[in-house]
């Protein structure tokens, strides 16, 4: 595949993935989607455990506003799949546990992150070593 089309893809995808976080993460503060009928009732308690704790979905929100940000941008996208990895570990866990329906999704995105970790991978290599 030729390395123009490759990074055009590349941008594509890190333009939806960066979007839904963007997303996902303004619905913690301004509540405008509804919670699916078909969630499990474990999963609702789930959900209600995590509101009631008062910090942790802002605290989610923000790392996806911000880290939905960072990875459009290609200059920071690094950056931003870093911001974004715990989260998805969260997601990862949530799914395994309380309600696996949303796996398949969870699997799309990890591919996504894992792409973008590796397409930037000369970023990471200070913080290892």
């Amino acid at each position: 595949m030729k390395s123009s089309i490759k990074h055009k893809i590349l941008f594509l995808f890190s333009l939806l993935f960066g979007l839904m976080f963007i997303n996902a993460g303004l619905n913690k503060f301004l509540n405008y989607m509804p919670m699916p009928e078909n969630l499990s009732e474990k999963m609702r308690r789930a959900v209600a455990a995590f509101n009631e704790i008062g910090w942790v979905m802002p605290l989610v929100g923000v790392a996806e506003i911000v880290g939905g940000l960072l990875i459009i941008i290609p200059k920071t996208r690094a950056l931003g799949a870093l911001i974004i990895l715990p989260v998805m570990f969260g997601i990862t866990l949530t799914n395994i546990v309380q309600d696996s329906s949303g796996l398949p999704l969870v699997v799309v995105l990890w591919a996504i992150l894992i792409w973008i970790m590796v397409n930037n991978r000369r970023k990471y290599l200070p913080l290892v070593g």
